[in-house]
């Protein structure tokens, strides 16, 4: 036997590793109990808010979807569309551009996700999707949705995940299959969009003929950080490209890029309030050396599900997580710093919800768009300098109408900031209790 036969069949060696390939699950979509096969996850009996419930009474069957797409839709827990995904599905699937202004956890992910697998046309062999997300952890938790709805579209392996922080190299690699939508930071797609050399044909990325782009997050991909990336890749796209761009704070600076990128668009506003209904506010006044102090008696009263401790610096996070773990409270920390792998890591970790690591700390990377279902409890160790960042930390918390609480550690420093944010958002931030309700949470 020679080494290499060996090395192949011996237990450990690399048949022993193969992970067996998945049967493909055969549905008649024809059949008319399509239904009856549907495997829904276990109801949700949490108390909701008229955030998601104040609807006008559409169902995803109205819409004329895919019955292979609404089997996705039903057996990812959705069941009856929420005021911005009704408002915006029937919109896109029309072919408009939209400018979308909703809550955070109000299901904006959804309705972009769900009309774009429906617009998919498998027989066109391009890319017909791209999907603009600021951060990476939000770009990989995307994917996994589209993924997740369209489960019996067989679109798995046509849909990639491009971000910066991994091997350009494999990127370049998937990207020459039969792709369809692509999710991606604009950092590492506009790299990818550039041609290597003056023979090449076509670039990496090749969207030339992608009709269709997403901006979730839009006013922090309109921020001087991202814009020039985001207008190169538009420029790769065609001028007839259906442009949508959703987001729960819209500043000055979307007027600009509206004027010359969405001259004729459907605008679709659901922030007549900007906090979420659900989230209970509360601030404590502390000296910053009783911080931590704070924190442990918080941890020692209430009923944690999950919670994000959010830091104004890399190095308070490190250092609050070595306290905290010497309190015996084990957490994770996250920030941006860290190799992507480790934040991966972390991140799949934590949404895992471990009963022995319930509480993450972490930078602002974590404040757009990442949804943790049971994260009951956000605290904000560091006030937060603005109101939209404020406005995004305490959104992870009461994710789809559910009950939240969000607690901010306030010195005297920050009483005057504090009071700017109530008058910015039109919200009050109330003194903590002795005790809280715990159905506030």
């Amino acid at each position: 036997m020679n080494r290499n036969t060996y090395y192949n069949n011996r237990p450990y060696g690399r048949s022993y590793h193969k992970k067996p390939e998945k049967p493909k699950v055969e549905i008649d979509f024809n059949d008319k109990d399509w239904k009856d096969k549907v495997k829904k996850p276990k109801a949700d009996t949490r108390t909701k808010t008229s955030d998601v419930l104040n609807t006008k009474g559409c169902e995803f069957e109205g819409f004329n979807l895919s019955r292979p797409l609404l089997m996705g839709i039903f057996e990812k827990g959705f069941e009856r569309p929420s005021p911005i995904q009704e408002a915006a599905i029937p919109c896109i699937l029309m072919g408009k551009s939209i400018l979308a202004r909703a809550k955070n956890g109000t299901g904006k992910t959804g309705a972009f996700s769900i009309p774009c697998l429906h617009l998919v046309d498998p027989k066109k062999q391009h890319i017909q999707v791209l999907v603009l997300l600021p951060t990476r952890e939000l770009a990989l938790q995307t994917a996994n949705v589209l993924k997740s709805l369209g489960k019996y579209l067989d679109l798995d392996d046509k849909i990639v995940t491009s971000t910066g922080g991994t091997d350009l190299k494999s990127d370049i690699i998937r990207l020459k299959r039969d792709v369809r939508i692509v999710v991606g930071t604009p950092g590492r797609l506009q790299d990818l969009a550039k041609k290597r050399d003056a023979h090449a044909q076509h670039a990496p990325l090749n969207i030339d003929n992608c009709n269709m782009i997403v901006l979730d997050e839009a006013d922090k991909l309109l921020s001087t950080d991202f814009l020039p990336a985001v207008t190169a890749l538009l420029e790769y796209t065609p001028k007839d490209r259906q442009l949508l761009l959703f987001s729960a704070t819209f500043p000055s600076t979307i007027k600009s890029f509206k004027d010359q990128w969405l001259k004729e668009c459907e605008t679709i506003n659901l922030m007549d309030e900007l906090t979420l209904k659900g989230v209970s506010q509360y601030y404590a006044y502390v000296d910053e050396s009783e911080k931590v102090h704070c924190l442990y008696a918080l941890f020692r009263k209430l009923t944690i599900n999950q919670c994000i401790i959010f830091c104004n610096s890399v190095n308070r996070v490190e250092l609050l997580c070595t306290k905290v773990t010497r309190l015996g409270f084990p957490c994770y920390y996250i920030h941006g710093q860290m190799g992507q792998k480790h934040r991966n890591r972390v991140f799949h970790n934590f949404r895992q919800a471990n009963s022995n690591c319930r509480t993450l700390i972490c930078t602002d990377i974590f404040t757009r768009g990442i949804d943790i279902q049971n994260l009951n409890v956000v605290i904000n160790f560091d006030f937060p300098r603005s109101a939209n960042t404020y406005l995004h930390r305490i959104g992870r918390s009461g994710r789809f109408g559910h009950m939240g609480l969000a607690i901010n550690f306030i010195t005297n420093a920050d009483r005057y900031n504090l009071c700017a944010i109530e008058t910015h958002l039109n919200t009050e931030v109330a003194a903590i209790p002795k005790e809280i309700d715990a159905s506030l949470y």
